[in-house]
Parts: C-alpha cells; sequence; structure tokens
C-alpha cells in the first residue's frame, strides 16, 4: 500500500488541529500549556496560535502571571466567531437549536409531528422553517453559521450521497440532505438521532473521561450510540446501535420494525402505554408515561406493567454488558429519563440478575446529563468537529462585528 505524502500544509492542518481540539475542550490556556498538552514545539504553538488569532477563531483572554517573567497570555475559542444549529427529527417533534461556538444556546424551535405520518415532504418543511426561524430569532446571518448538525431516526448511509434508512418511519432510502438543499445553502451534517445525543454526553455529559460506553436513547423506539476506545463504533455500514431491535422473546410481540420480540415492543414508550392499554391523561407520549409512572403506586396494572419493562430493560442491558463490556452505560431519551428517575434501582437488579458477574461489577449504569435537548445538542456538534479538525473554511472576517 503507497502511502501518502505529507505537504507543508497538510502539517500545519494537523497542527492547528491538535491545538484547537485541546484548546475547546481545556481553556483558558497559555501558549505554554498547550505546548505541553500538545506535544508540539513552543514555535509550533506560537506559529498556529498567530494564525488562529488572525483568523479570528481564537482570542486573548486576559494574562497568567510567571514565575519571574513577564505575565503568559491566556488563549481560548471565540464563541463567537460561529454559529451552529443542531436538529433533532424525533416521533413527535422537530427541535431545532442554534447554538454559538461553545455550545451556549442562542435561539430553539420546535414543530409538533403526527407520530404516525412521518413523511419526508412534512419532515424537509419543518426542518427548513426551523432553521429560518432561529437564525431570525439569533438576529444573525446565515454567513455566520459554520454548519447544521441533523439528528435522524434509523441508518445513515454517508457516501457521495447522504441516504436514510428508518424501517419504523417508512423510509428507504431518503436522499434527506439532497431534499433539504433544495431550501438552504448551509453546509448539512446527517447522523443518527442516538449516535448524535451519544456524542453531547461523550463531549459534555455523564460519558466525559471514558473510553468504552454504551449510550442509549430510549423515547418511543430505542437506539444506542457505542463509544469503543473514545470513538463511536459505527460497523460495516453504520447500522451499530441498532440495540432496539434485539431480539428479547423468540415469536414475542409485533414490533414496529415488522420483526417479532424486538426489545423495542416491550421497551418504547409507545409499546409500554400499548401494553397498558388503558386510557391515560396526556396529550402526547411523554405526559402519559408520565402519567402511569404517576399511577403505578396505586395501580396494580400500572406497576405490573412497569415492573416488566423494568424486567426487559434490565436483560436487555445485561446483553450490552456481556457483548460489549463497557465501563459505563448511560440512559438517555426522555423516556429513558423517565424511567431512569423512577425506577434506576429495579433495572439495575435486572440488569444484574442477567449479566456475567465480573463485567457486571466493572460496569456503572447511570443517567444521561442532558434531557431532551441531547440530540439536537449532539448534532450541533458535528459541524463543530469539522471545525476543530479544520474541514471547514474558515468564516469571512469581513462585516463581522465584535462581541
Amino acid at each position: 500500500m503507497r502511502r501518502r505524502r505529507s505537504t507543508v500544509r497538510d502539517l500545519r492542518r494537523d497542527n492547528r488541529s491538535v491545538v484547537l481540539w485541546s484548546l475547546y475542550f481545556d481553556q483558558p490556556r497559555t501558549r505554554q500549556e498547550l505546548s505541553r498538552a500538545t506535544g508540539l514545539s513552543p514555535a509550533s504553538i506560537s506559529n498556529v496560535t498567530r494564525d488562529l488569532i488572525e483568523e479570528g477563531i481564537v482570542v486573548e483572554a486576559g494574562s497568567q502571571d510567571s514565575d519571574g517573567g513577564r505575565p503568559r497570555a491566556l488563549l481560548r475559542v471565540d464563541p463567537s466567531y460561529g454559529h451552529v444549529i443542531g436538529v433533532d427529527v424525533g416521533e413527535t417533534r422537530i427541535r431545532v437549536e442554534l447554538f454559538d461556538l461553545m455550545m451556549v444556546e442562542r435561539a430553539k424551535a420546535e414543530f409538533p409531528l403526527n407520530p404516525r405520518d412521518h413523511g419526508t415532504d412534512v419532515v424537509v418543511e419543518r426542518i427548513l422553517a426551523g432553521l429560518d426561524g432561529v437564525i431570525a430569532q439569533a438576529g444573525i446571518s446565515a454567513s455566520e453559521v459554520v454548519g447544521v448538525g441533523i439528528g435522524v431516526p434509523g441508518v445513515v448511509e454517508q457516501g457521495t450521497e447522504v441516504l436514510v434508512h428508518a424501517q419504523t418511519y417508512g423510509w428507504d432510502a431518503v436522499p434527506l440532505q439532497q431534499l433539504l438543499q433544495s431550501g438552504t445553502h448551509l453546509p448539512l451534517y446527517i447522523d443518527n438521532g442516538a449516535k448524535t445525543m451519544g456524542q453531547a454526553e461523550l463531549w459534555f455529559g455523564a460519558g466525559q473521561r471514558t473510553q468504552h460506553a454504551v449510550i442509549a436513547l430510549i423515547g418511543s423506539g430505542l437506539g444506542a450510540s457505542i463509544i469503543s476506545d473514545g470513538t463511536t463504533y459505527r460497523g460495516y455500514t453504520s447500522s451499530a446501535g441498532e440495540w432496539g431491535h434485539t431480539t428479547v422473546v423468540v415469536g414475542g410481540r409485533r414490533c414496529r420494525c415488522g420483526a417479532r420480540g424486538c426489545l423495542e415492543a416491550y421497551v418504547g414508550a409507545e409499546a409500554i402505554l400499548d401494553r397498558y392499554g388503558h386510557p391515560l391523561p396526556g396529550k402526547d407520549q411523554e405526559e402519559q408515561l408520565g402519567a402511569l409512572l404517576d399511577a403505578a403506586p396505586s395501580s396494580p396494572a400500572a406497576a405490573e406493567v412497569l415492573n416488566a419493562t423494568a424486567r426487559y430493560l434490565g436483560a436487555g442491558i445485561a446483553s450490552l454488558i456481556n457483548l460489549l463490556n463497557p465501563e459505563r452505560i448511560i440512559l438517555g431519551g426522555w423516556a429513558g429519563l423517565l424511567l431512569g428517575d423512577r425506577m434506576l434501582p429495579a433495572i439495575y437488579d435486572a440488569a444484574r440478575e442477567h449479566s456475567l458477574g465480573h463485567p457486571f461489577t466493572q460496569t456503572s449504569i447511570e443517567l444521561g446529563q442532558f434531557g431532551p435537548d441531547a440530540v439536537a445538542l449532539g448534532a450541533a456538534t458535528l459541524p463543530i468537529e469539522q471545525v476543530l479538525n479544520g474541514t471547514t473554511a474558515p468564516l469571512a472576517l469581513e462585516g463581522r462585528t465584535e462581541p
């Protein structure tokens, strides 16, 4: 195999990326601290930071006293350098959020979806309306947006054309990026919603400082983000993490995917409510699941369904522990947080009952640190990655205003 020859431009880009990644997650820092953290020479750090300051992505943020010498300038990423947008295409709503470069939310829009109708024309229309809405709400121009990340259900096939395969939505090879680009010129990055939620927890939440973890998204359906050696494991065609469609009961309940006995058919919010089978107050599944949890102490029928849910979920977690040996399993998604907040001890006991003893003792089971915004937050990190890797063109400095 022929090796790619590195050029001076490659080296500069790589050094720039190393410095930005280090500074983004640990700031402010002096040039001397960056040199120690990255292994780059003081001369290289000086060259890279000079370029980043000229570009506007890094600014000086005060100074730090040194031992007997001149004060050392502190550097940080400028949050106002650009903005990113994260989109969560969910079962019952589309959520669009705009953030500055340090992931502080600046604007938000939500659009309801009929859980039984996820037509691509409706989804595309509401995403585009959300993009226009948050840009206007934040009072910025589209030129200040670095990019848009979109978390969607199902398998996202990355290639010359991005295709979404979402069986439970009735989507088969939907060219979502192409459809959206008919209405926006913003750079688009699309990934599975469980994986974007996993990246939010890995970067900023309960998954920080872990190398091997599973972040489980439990909503109407189930998905998971598998973290191996600190990065998302995707599998051969990027379908790794379809945890909800592992079989827990051979020949069991019909799942939305068409198979029988899937974990999602017992633990997904839609399935829980269907198994209960009685009317509940609330305008959507989230409110109805909350009502079911509230009813459990005085309703044997509600308690029975929820206890069974904890056992199924614990068994599903045990499969992850036995198969993947993670150091941490994080329950997220709106239904995962609702169930975990009320039933984590029962879920934990069921996972222990079905796990091998040694790997279970090495794994913690925790709740995610982000609520319903997790998928959109994680989606917004997709364009941030491009900035840190140096794979996006710098934003033009002309016409930009100081914060």
